[in-house]
């Protein structure tokens, strides 16, 4: 599985809430499809994270969702 549509198919059907792209550079993003309150935003949920690959970017979703929302 080491196309980019079949990657991010997986890792957006893994993190429901999330949207994942990836830039020119090659760095892998992921942003919520919703807004974050406050409260959220200072207990250190992102409202987009950055990674240098796919298994980068699974470990920062995974630690959004342990942080108390991994979905919007």
């Amino acid at each position: 599985m080491g196309d980019f549509d079949e990657l991010k198919a997986a890792i957006e059907e893994e993190f429901p809430g999330w949207q994942v792209w990836r830039s020119d550079a090659g760095r892998w993003y992921a942003t919520r499809s919703g807004d974050l309150s406050d409260a959220e935003l200072q207990a250190g949920c992102a409202m987009t994270v950055a990674a240098d690959d796919p298994a980068g970017l699974r470990g920062l979703l995974a630690e959004q969702t342990r942080q108390g929302r991994g979905d919007t």
